[in-house]
């Protein structure tokens, strides 16, 4: 029977045994391998719970931009249509034309309106001239029945002059001073016609203001019949446009939506507002350029759910009431993009992450183990 020696059990590797593993080296990596792993799921745990509070996310979240519908503030034929279906147009850009002769002759009406009426303020001066010149002439009349009427008074009372006499001349005094009194209305009259003012200019009285503000009207209905784009942006519905077709006023005619501001408008659970504040950072991935990632900020927060602006608000005073999470729109204004811009559509879908800042505390124990390690 053989004996084994230690010779013949090395198992380390040497030039005769080149495929002998070292077994305690191996045995100490297999241990630290065990115990670096719980390890490593502690300390993932620990980082995700902690920054698993800091972003909230949402897939409720449409792009917005402003919409104007276009109405026509007079009424009319319609003679001329300048666009077409999504067109893009600048601010000043024609979009239709009305018929505008029945506005050009009623402006020509407003204008004779106006030469009349500034003639009548001339004639209303005149008036008051002639009113004035018969007022003085009374009152000459007045002084002379006045110093006639006092010598046939000195005269009988010496005997000279006859009875009759004397109550001829008082007559015609007392109708020289009502004569005086009627011109005297007449002046009057005539200074409240020219507005109290006799120097008053003919384009400040009230006559004449009213012309001017019917001529006003007049252009400014004549200068409707052109409806031009409001703001830059895509006009829309314009299939609703025809020549010949009759445009009523405050009737919509056309939509155009505005291109120069585009928002975000993401509906957030009420409870992902604890930390959200207005300023935040965010990200906004739209469905339809998926692979571009888009930076926003928050711009505001809603000051009410969605269902308390709805037209029929929910009433929960019932008695099979069921507690359902609100959603609250936020606002998130998208910030200038890197690179080619990507065109944005008003109603396209979104996903959004807001990045609140917000760390979720350690639990007692292990908080207190680190606050006491720092």
């Amino acid at each position: 029977m053989t004996a084994v020696t230690d010779r013949d059990t090395d198992t380390r590797p040497n030039a005769q045994n080149p495929t002998a593993k070292p077994v305690r080296r191996t045995r100490w990596r297999r241990w630290l391998l065990m115990a670096a792993l719980p390890l490593l799921v502690a300390v993932g745990g620990g980082y995700e719970y902690v920054v698993g509070g800091r972003y909230v996310s949402t897939d409720n979240a449409y792009v917005q931009q402003d919409k104007v519908t276009i109405s026509p503030d007079i009424s009319g034929r319609i003679v001329e249509v300048a666009v077409h279906e999504n067109q893009p147009v600048h601010r000043g850009d024609l979009l239709f034309r009305i018929d505008d002769e029945p506005y050009r002759l009623a402006l020509q009406q407003a204008d004779a309106a106006l030469a009349s009426a500034r003639l009548k303020v001339e004639q209303l001066r005149a008036d008051l001239g002639e009113a004035q010149a018969k007022q003085a002439a009374a009152e000459e009349k007045v002084s002379f029945e006045q110093r006639e009427f006092q010598r046939q008074q000195d005269l009988l009372k010496t005997g000279v002059a006859a009875r009759a006499t004397y109550d001829s001349v008082r007559h015609d005094l007392m109708a020289a001073q009502q004569d005086l009194n009627t011109e005297k209305q007449a002046v009057i009259s005539a200074r409240a016609a020219l507005g109290g003012d006799p120097d008053i200019p003919t384009d400040r009285h009230p006559t004449v203001l009213e012309a001017l503000a019917k001529k006003a009207s007049a252009q400014r209905d004549l200068d409707h019949t052109v409806v031009a784009a409001p703001a830059d942006g895509l006009v829309s519905q314009t299939d609703r446009l025809l020549v010949g077709q009759y445009a009523s006023v405050g009737l919509s005619a056309v939509s155009l939506v505005m291109s120069g501001s585009s928002w975000v408008e993401a509906n957030f659970k009420e409870t992902d507002l604890t930390y959200m504040a207005v300023g935040q950072t965010a990200t906004v991935v739209l469905d339809a350029y998926s692979g571009r990632t888009l930076t926003a900020h928050v711009e505001s927060i809603g000051a009410g759910t969605g269902s308390e602006f709805s037209v029929l608000p929910a009433q929960n005073a019932t008695g099979n009431w069921v507690k359902v999470v609100q959603r609250v729109p936020v606002r998130l204004r998208i910030d200038r993009t890197e690179g080619e811009p990507v065109p944005l559509r008003t109603g396209l879908s979104a996903e959004v992450e807001v990045d609140t800042h917000y760390s979720r505390p350690l639990p007692g124990a292990i908080g207190n183990a680190v606050a006491a390690i720092r």
